[in-house]
């Protein structure tokens, strides 16, 4: 599965929510599996979009017949487009699906990782944090996705802010050590997304 994420910055609030209803239209596109996203909750302006695809063939398909078509509705609407294309690597939880219905709060981590720290950094995801993300409760599922070279995505759904919230900062530096991210990430960043439902398509 590929996902797309998009992290833009919006001017034209009103004009951009109206334009995302277009979006609507990828719902009869071959290959296409679900889109979510809503507003950053620290950072005032800025959205955050992920889109899920069977397939990189689907996808390029998608974007040479349909996108610009979609995306017009939006022009000017925003600025600082930014766009990030990952492979589906493993679960967070169990059985992960790109559906928004049941999901409040979106969590994203981008991940540049040493080069010679891939293998543990994938390691550590899978032994240390996924089981950690999975006690959580009030995460319902996530995913790991790469990019080409050492570039990873995490991306985890939650039922509300309040028990995203239950995920405490001193639980996240204790994982942190054990999982020795500093010595396998070069740069993090991250963000809370409240999901917008009129979004979900």
């Amino acid at each position: 599965m590929l996902v797309k994420w998009i992290r833009l910055t919006v001017v034209d609030r009103r004009g951009f929510e109206r334009g995302q209803r277009k979006w609507a239209g990828l719902l009869g596109e071959p290959g296409f599996r679900g889109q979510g996203g809503g507003w950053s909750r620290g950072r005032p302006g800025v959205a955050h979009l992920v889109a899920f695809w069977e397939s990189r063939a689907f996808y390029d398909s998608f974007m040479a017949r349909s996108h610009d078509r979609l995306a017009a509705a939006q022009a000017g609407t925003y600025k600082d487009a930014q766009v990030r294309l990952f492979e589906h690597e493993f679960d967070v939880k169990v059985g992960f699906r790109p559906s928004f219905g049941d999901v409040d709060v979106l969590r994203l981590a981008h991940c540049q990782v040493r080069q010679e720290r891939v293998e543990h950094f994938m390691l550590m995801q899978e032994k240390v944090w996924n089981p950690a993300m999975a006690g959580s409760p009030g995460m319902l599922r996530g995913m790991l996705g790469r990019a080409p070279g050492e570039e990873f995505l995490v991306l985890s759904l939650w039922q509300s802010a309040a028990e995203r919230g239950k995920y405490r900062p001193e639980r996240v530096e204790r994982l942190a050590l054990r999982a020795q991210i500093a010595a396998d990430v070069r740069a993090i960043a991250g963000d809370v997304v409240q999901l917008e439902p009129s979004w979900t398509v």
